[in-house]
């Protein structure tokens, strides 16, 4: 076998081992290794902020056939990702429906608003369009998200947290460490039913900041389909529509 030092980079950016490039995310109290792959295909590892890299690369090496199977889809999920030209009749999502883009000449009107079933866009803002659609989904997010948090949060007994509608790149939604809680604006795309399994996840991070056992129970307990759910997540994600610069 090959000297993993070979392998690995003698810095302290990121890992690459068989082909794969890791990046690494010193977290502090942590002791094990959590190696996780993004909508993205990025391959993140949150590590103790000690770990050793040679130690590193060996753990990596043991999972590699597990990250080639899930790196490759993701990678296809982004390739295919749909790009947008801002022209008459591209759909765009909006509460799990597709609306149709129509091009306005009316410079009273709003930037973008939806009417009359279509997404309207005042043309003289077409070459700032991914600005302005994404303002339009955060600012719908900021109206409609709060409402549907709410019962969820009663029953799961969780404290009412703040509520953040913002980019997130390939992350529909965190937790920070005082409790609030993030949502990605693109979450104002998919159907209800994925929007509440969103919140549902990140509501019971506020418990449980890792993917545990009693994580999962938590959801379950609020959600007895989310595995169901997220399977459709996964769906969903490969065909929502980011802006470039956030889809890379």
């Amino acid at each position: 076998m090959p000297d993993l030092r070979e392998q690995v980079a003698d810095n302290d950016g990121p890992l690459h081992v068989g082909g794969l490039t890791i990046h690494l995310v010193p977290t502090p109290g942590r002791t094990g290794v959590r190696v996780t792959v993004e909508r993205d295909a990025r391959i993140v590892a949150k590590v103790p902020p000690d770990a050793d890299r040679d130690a590193l690369a060996a753990l990596i090496r043991t999972r590699l056939a597990w990250l080639y199977a899930k790196v490759h889809p993701r990678r296809a999920e982004a390739a295919e990702r749909p790009r947008r030209r801002f022209i008459d009749g591209e759909g765009f999502w909006y509460l799990g429906r597709s609306y149709r883009l129509k091009l306005t000449d009316d410079l009273a009107a709003s930037f973008v608003a939806l009417k009359n079933g279509r997404l309207h866009l005042r043309r003289d803002h077409r070459d700032t369009a991914a600005q302005a659609l994404v303002s339009w989904y955060v600012a719908r997010g900021r109206a409609w998200l709060p409402n549907r948090v709410h019962p969820w949060a009663w029953r799961m007994d969780v404290p009412d947290a703040g509520l953040n509608v913002r980019p997130l790149g390939y992350r529909w939604g965190s937790c920070s460490h005082l409790g609030a809680v993030n949502i990605h604006w693109a979450i104002m795309q998919l159907p209800a039913r994925l929007i509440d399994y969103v919140l549902v996840h990140e509501l019971a991070h506020l418990y449980h900041p890792h993917h545990t056992p009693g994580f999962w129970r938590t959801v379950g307990r609020a959600m007895t389909d989310y595995e169901c759910l997220r399977l459709e997540l996964d769906e969903w994600g490969a065909g929502i529509w980011l802006p470039e610069e956030e889809g890379r």
